[in-house]
């Protein structure tokens, strides 16, 4: 199970920066359209995913900051939340990797915003939750792009097994 999350970390890691490569070509009215998606605009729902993740790990680890709105903008510049969510995704993949299999099957407590009920879980199901949270949402930056009348990256999974970085997981 270790190497599972090992490849989705690194998965994680390249399509961000896929998605971040497209998005870097918007004007920056475009990067800031409200285009329907669930936190609207390109701008939203990159931000949401870097509040999303910082929450998570932190209720993982215990670890970095733990914003407390889950549409909280954290940097207003496309720039500096690229190099926020690059950071970030090294933060995961250095976490990931420091997993066994023990630490999978062991249990987490924390407090989810949404519903302030404290809850214990497994830690292996939440990851799962915590990867495909991460797909949900670059799915809807992928239609983003798509309504703005731009080229999408291809980001299924099996593209990444294919490039040199996802071989090892193939």
């Amino acid at each position: 199970m270790e190497k599972h999350y090992v490849m989705f970390a690194a998965y994680n890691r390249w399509a961000n920066a896929r998605i971040c490569d497209a998005v870097s070509l918007l004007s920056p009215e475009d990067y800031r359209r409200d285009c329907g998606a669930f936190f609207k605009s390109m701008h939203g729902t990159l931000n949401h995913l870097l509040v999303a993740d910082r929450i998570w790990l932190n209720r993982f680890t215990g670890e970095g900051d733990a914003p407390t709105a889950l549409d909280q903008i954290l940097h207003e510049e496309f720039q500096d939340l690229r190099y926020a969510r690059s950071r970030e995704d090294e933060r995961i993949v250095k976490w990931i990797a420091s997993l066994d299999e023990s630490d999978l099957a062991g249990t987490f407590t924390y407090t989810p915003i949404t519903n302030p009920v404290q809850v214990t879980q497994r830690l292996a199901p939440a990851l799962a939750h915590f990867f495909n949270h991460q797909t949900h949402h670059r799915g809807h930056m992928h239609m983003i792009l798509t309504v703005l009348g731009r080229d999408a990256p291809s980001l299924d999974l099996i593209y990444f097994q294919r490039t040199a970085e996802g071989k090892p997981f193939a």
